[in-house]
């Protein structure tokens, strides 16, 4: 059964009433700010002292930790809803500034009580952990006084805080204010960045050509600024770490993905090993195309000039058909999700390039945000975004401080989302054309995932590398792009996109460090949740959901041994992942060999 006719714009007034000008939100930022003083007034109460801590303050405590962690959340969603619909509404930065600091006060208060519970007694901690309504939230107390140990005082993390907030944060609002300036003129029209973006997916490859040159020399012309951007958040954020003593500049990002070390040595060895077929399937599409070797312009190109067109409504049902395949739950969401108006889609000017999904938990919703243009990308954006969704739809009735999973296995649900989509589509077909164009696609998201976020991770690695000795100049940071492009695509393109750097939103990302290498363990992860999927379909929307809803509380290690059995500190499991890529690639040159 087909959805009814759907809107290309969400509905954001049944959240907060008037937009920008919003008495309601304003409101709710006033209140927000009492309830972040009540609880730094209970915080300055609590007792460490042994045999005296009160377990109802401190359950009392972390009620107010959950709701006010709840609400910034929703006005942190909210405010990046209204940024991303129109860059030019002018009203959102001062509800940012004002969130900002509401924020900094939030984790000056949250320092403060991670301070506390560090210097409770252990053995009375431990029979702490074992009261009702605690014993449940164990593993992000014990992470919370842990990370504790390994920061600064409170008063110390407090300075940090305040000063990141017209320092560091502002850098990140400064990097959006650019793009909002980005303008390119297309047959007498100016385009934003994100519909500029999406030319790169026209099946014309002159048009791809030409577009890839003005792209080129818009972010040329920004990009003394954007230099001076990423160089002040990466020397903010490096300065930081110096303080805490911190020599290595992923202890974060690893720690905020609950992740060892090791897990992220095993999978980018296995991503390095996994090039070659990945080349082979790259050369055999530059052959279709009837071109030397492929260019950074030409990685999301169709196989064919006359690129099939899926309108919003024939996407979404589409994609809600693929959905039910798997399971009803999936299914029913998903509708929801569409009807209710949680999504944007419009294809219009003004807009932020990219895609997203956001939390308002206090309505258990969620927001989408994209650029629809019907595209087989668009169609697997709009199925990864409703993943995301999905997985915070699955976690409604956990608690509110166990619903903060990490990105990489956020990246999980949105990953697996889209292959349910793709490889059903083609299953489904018995069109060659189709089947082909439908593997090119799935082999795109490969490249994206095991070459170019490679590339990202290695240019921020060998970045701020070279920002610990001082500034890096814009010239020598294309030049390290470069260098990281080549290197992650083993040198098997044309031309490469120096300028990646300027354009990369998840570059100048204040709140998450090194926003590449989740996505990557995202997909491979997908895959082996996947193959198990594939193995024994009965029930498995109900083992699946059980994962998603254990992904706030334990470290990425700990998930995939309860739930799948295996150690993923070992190669073995990401090199058993991506041979099912290999497989695709197989069938691709099969499908193509007479092409």
């Amino acid at each position: 059964m087909e959805s009814k006719m759907l809107s290309h714009n969400w509905n954001l007034e049944n959240l907060f009433k008037g937009g920008s000008k919003s008495y309601e939100f304003q409101t709710y930022l006033t209140n927000l700010e009492d309830t972040i003083s009540e609880m730094e007034l209970l915080i300055n109460k609590l007792s460490v002292e042994r045999g005296k801590v009160n377990i109802v303050l401190l359950k009392e405590i972390i009620s107010y930790h959950a709701l006010n962690d709840n609400r910034l959340i929703q006005s942190n969603s909210f405010i990046s809803c209204l940024r991303s619909q129109d860059l030019n509404d002018k009203y959102t930065d001062i509800l940012s500034g004002k969130v900002s600091d509401l924020n900094a006060s939030y984790q000056n208060a949250l320092n403060l009580f991670d301070k506390k519970l560090s210097l409770i007694d252990d053995i009375e901690w431990n029979d702490i952990l074992k009261s009702p309504e605690i014993n449940t939230l164990n593993f992000i107390l014990n992470e919370r006084r842990e990370g504790a140990k390994e920061s600064l005082s409170s008063n110390e993390e407090k300075v940090i805080s305040e000063l990141s907030i017209d320092g560091y944060h502002s850098w990140g609002i400064m990097y959006e204010k650019v793009v909002s300036n980005f303008k390119i003129d297309f047959k007498g029209e100016e385009l934003s960045a994100g519909q500029t973006y999406n030319l790169f997916d026209s099946g014309d490859r002159a048009l791809r050509e030409q577009i890839f040159e003005k792209w080129e020399n818009e972010w040329l012309i920004h990009s003394e600024y954007l230099a001076a951007i990423l160089n002040n958040i990466s020397g903010f954020r490096l300065r930081v770490y110096k303080l805490r003593g911190w020599d290595n500049f992923l202890r974060e990002p690893l720690k905020i993905n609950r992740m060892q070390s090791e897990t992220l040595d095993s999978m980018w060895k296995a991503v390095e090993k996994s090039k070659v077929p990945l080349i082979k399937y790259m050369e055999r599409k530059a052959a279709i195309l009837g071109i030397g070797k492929l260019s950074w312009f030409d990685l999301h190109a169709p196989l064919s000039e006359h690129t099939k067109i899926m309108p919003y409504q024939e996407g979404s049902d589409f994609i809600l058909k693929k959905f039910e395949e798997f399971g009803p739950k999936l299914r029913n969401f998903a509708t929801k999700a569409f009807e209710n108006r949680w999504i944007e889609v419009e294809d219009r000017p003004g807009k932020s390039p990219g895609g997203f999904c956001t939390d308002f938990p206090e309505q258990n919703e969620t927001r989408i945000f994209m650029t629809y243009s019907g595209t087989q990308t668009n169609i697997s954006t709009l199925a990864h975004e409703l993943g995301h969704a999905f997985h915070t739809d699955t976690m409604k009735d956990v608690h509110s401080l166990n619903k903060n999973y990490t990105m990489n296995v956020a990246e999980t649900a949105s990953t697996f989302a889209e292959l349910l989509v793709i490889d059903a589509a083609i299953k489904g077909t018995d069109d060659s054309k189709e089947k082909i164009s439908l593997i090119d696609n799935k082999l795109q998201n490969a490249v994206s995932l095991l070459m170019y976020i490679h590339s990202r991770f290695i240019f921020e690695t060998s970045f701020y590398e070279e920002r610990k000795n001082g500034l890096v100049s814009r010239e020598r940071i294309s030049d390290l792009m470069l260098q990281s492009q080549k290197e992650a695509f083993g040198n098997s393109l044309d031309k490469y996109h120096p300028l990646f750097w300027a354009s990369k939103m998840h570059f100048y990302l204040t709140d998450i460090p090194f926003y590449n290498f989740p996505y990557t363990f995202g997909y491979l992860f997908s895959l082996g949740i996947y193959a198990k999927y594939l193995n024994d379909r009965d029930n498995f929307e109900d083992t699946y959901i059980n994962l998603l809803k254990d992904t706030g509380c334990m470290s990425v290690e700990q998930l995939a041994l309860k739930h799948l059995g295996i150690d993923i500190t070992k190669v073995d499991f990401w090199e058993n992942a991506i041979s099912v890529v290999d497989k695709d690639v197989e069938l691709f040159l099969s499908l193509t060999s007479e092409l």
